[in-house]
Parts: structure tokens; C-alpha cells; sequence
């Protein structure tokens, strides 16, 4: 299913949570190649001011994507541009749920913001980011 520019409304949001595994962290540091120890070495990560492994912050971002491309506007959305704030550490066990509101409709494209939380209510992220939704239904 996905949402097409004309049945969007600012102010409509969508969610998706997923729990962070260590499999999670260790895929993602293999696909982006980023092997800091203190994402993958505990004890490395135990000398750090987190005192334990955290995942990437693109990994809560990641889940916002889960949101544009499956759930709004959902098949055929394309990213165009994305602002990042990193505010907290995602240890890894933490639910993260990923939530997107239309901010503003733009001729074609949509600004949104986007926000993950973790299971405590903490923002772990958010930015502001543009898109382009689906030009076709898709069911």
C-alpha cells in the first residue's frame, strides 16, 4: 500500500519500532564497513563514557526508512535530502520506534520530520527531511 502527494495531510504520522540485536550491529558493520570498537568490542565499549556497546546511530535511522518505504507514504517513496540530530546512545536491546509526520506538502515533494525514540520515551534522533512520495498506486 502506499499513499500518494495528494492523499497525504500535514500533521499525519507513521510508526515503526523494532528491538536493536547485537546481529543488527554486526550487519550493519559489515554493510557500512564501520567496525568501531565501540559498536562491536565490549570491552573496548566498557572504557568509553557509554560503558557499553551502542549501535549506529544510521541504524535508528534506518528504521525511519522502514517507515517511508512500507508504511507512509509507503511503495515508490524516495528520499531526497535528510538532516540528522544525534541525541542519545542506543545500547543494544533497546527498542527504538521510528515516527514520521508531514511537515509541510511542497509542489511534488513532502517535508517531514522524523524522530526515533527509545523504550523510555528518550528521542535518540529526529531531523527534518524531504521526500518524494509514490507517483503510482501500489497495493
Amino acid at each position: 500500500m502506499n499513499y500518494l502527494y495528494d492523499e497525504l495531510q500535514v500533521g499525519q504520522k507513521a510508526s515503526f519500532g523494532k528491538t536493536i540485536t547485537e546481529s543488527d550491529v554486526y550487519l550493519f558493520a559489515g554493510i557500512s564497513g564501520d567496525v568501531n570498537p565501540a559498536h562491536i568490542n565490549e570491552e573496548y565499549a566498557k572504557t568509553t563514557f557509554f560503558k557499553t556497546r551502542i549501535a549506529h546511530g544510521h541504524i535508528a535511522a534506518g528504521l525511519v526508512s522502514g517507515v517511508l518505504g512500507n508504511i507512509m507514504p509507503g511503495y515508490g517513496t524516495i528520499w531526497v535530502s535528510q538532516n540528522w540530530n544525534f541525541r542519545a546512545p542506543v545500547p543494544i536491546g533497546d527498542t527504538i520506534t521510528a515516527t514520521v509526520e508531514i511537515l509541510e506538502k511542497m509542489g511534488k515533494t513532502v517535508k517531514i520530520m522524523a524522530t526515533c525514540t527509545n523504550q523510555n520515551g528518550v528521542v535518540v534522533l529526529d531531523g527534518e527531511g524531504v521526500i518524494s512520495p509514490p507517483r503510482k498506486k501500489i497495493e
